[in-house]
């Protein structure tokens, strides 16, 4: 689950994370108002939205005065925010944040991830911030000073401190980014985060360290134990899609691709992406119907990935163990006639009751391809995505 950077900054504060005092508002009055109350100087504006890359696409600017941040508000609120994590459709910007400016020395970055390797949560930190991480390991990986830590123990004092002085702090802000980094671990483990960032983490002119960025991402699996963190959850920012298929059990993420995908097993699903890739296609969507999706589950699904306008061909890939491959085809089949197959569908089946799921899609009437293999399979959509 995703949250907005002012609900990560109340996460973060309430751990003893210093953040600067800021307002939400809808209304480009509200933003004047809360400029006004933050003192009357230098503000600044940010849109709030589910995505990276706000400043770039214009959804993040200063303002020197009340008037001037409501003629700034009137630009960002209701504009539709594109950036390279919001796809070519972009966002709606309903929400904007007002905070109070700040006189920064250096920008660092701080942030938490699990590393798979490892079965731990690593606190990167780089004196690089302000600029996104991925390219900071991608041109200058020595740059990222990293600490694994054990989840029950937390990120322990000589840790925290040797990531301060790797950044190059010095004197009193070695204490307050040790107390920093200690506190965002602590957040991370208890909220059950699967990443915490803060990009960038600055030094003021006076020695503070501050968030001025954060971003928190949770592992849906507990949310069931941190209500205040569920009850941030904003529906407004969740594909629709996503959402039907989450209250049917379903797991689904909509990519930006022409391949719908329809795939039992999380393993599989993840392999036939990657052989789509592997000739040329790029999938519309991840979607795990599981080892004991029902018709009606398997209905749904299907009618899902019809209802994504992106979809240009489907791929039907079932190894049936659990998930028996005449069920499958029943769901494709019952789907296919309610929606109208309005574009081409490929299937490769195997497993429990295969052939009678073959002859199932057979005897339907509707127009399909059968596959051999995964590879047979992924040459076939990605052809027909193609309209070849």
């Amino acid at each position: 689950m995703k949250i907005h950077e002012y609900q990560a900054k109340q996460v973060l504060s309430a751990y003893g994370v210093p953040t600067l005092r800021n307002a939400v508002c809808t209304t480009p009055d509200e933003v004047a108002q809360a400029a006004r109350e933050l003192g009357g100087g230098t503000v600044v504006v940010k849109a709030q939205v589910h995505a990276g890359g706000r400043g770039k696409g214009g959804g993040v600017k200063l303002a020197h005065s009340p008037d001037q941040a409501r003629a700034v508000a009137e630009q960002i609120l209701g504009m539709t925010l594109v950036t390279h994590q919001t796809g070519p459709d972009g966002v709606l910007v309903r929400i904007v944040m007002v905070e109070e400016g700040c006189k920064i020395a250096r920008e660092l970055y701080a942030g938490i991830a699990l590393d798979r390797a490892s079965g731990l949560p690593v606190l990167m930190a780089s004196a690089e911030g302000g600029v996104e991480i991925e390219q900071v390991a991608a041109e200058n990986p020595e740059a990222i000073k990293k600490e694994a830590f054990e989840p029950d123990r937390g990120l322990l004092g000589f840790q925290a401190r040797r990531l301060a002085f790797a950044l190059g702090l010095s004197g009193k802000s070695v204490g307050k980014a040790a107390r920093l980094f200690t506190a965002l671990a602590k957040a991370y483990v208890e909220k059950d985060a699967s990443l915490a960032e803060i990009n960038p983490l600055v030094v003021t002119e006076d020695g503070e360290l501050i968030a001025l960025d954060a971003k928190i991402d949770f592992d849906d699996n507990g949310l069931f134990r941190n209500k205040d963190v569920a009850a941030m959850a904003d529906d407004a920012e969740v594909d629709a899609l996503e959402e039907r298929a989450k209250a049917l059990g379903l797991s689904y993420i909509a990519l930006d691709g022409s391949v719908g995908c329809m795939v039992n097993g999380a393993g599989l699903a993840m392999a036939t992406m990657d052989v789509i890739q592997h000739h040329g296609g790029m999938p519309a969507n991840f979607l795990d119907v599981g080892g004991g999706a029902t018709l009606e589950k398997v209905t749904e699904a299907f009618r899902i990935i019809l209802e994504d306008v992106k979809v240009k061909a489907i791929l039907v890939n079932i190894f049936g163990g659990i998930m028996r491959c005449d069920v499958i085809a029943e769901g494709v089949v019952a789907a296919a006639r309610q929606l109208g197959l309005s574009v081409p569908l490929v299937v490769r089946l195997e497993g429990t009751n295969v052939e009678r799921g073959r002859q199932i899609l057979a005897e339907s009437g509707i127009a399909l391809t059968v596959a051999s293999d995964m590879t047979d399979a992924a040459r076939k959509v990605v052809a027909a995505a193609e309209g070849k």
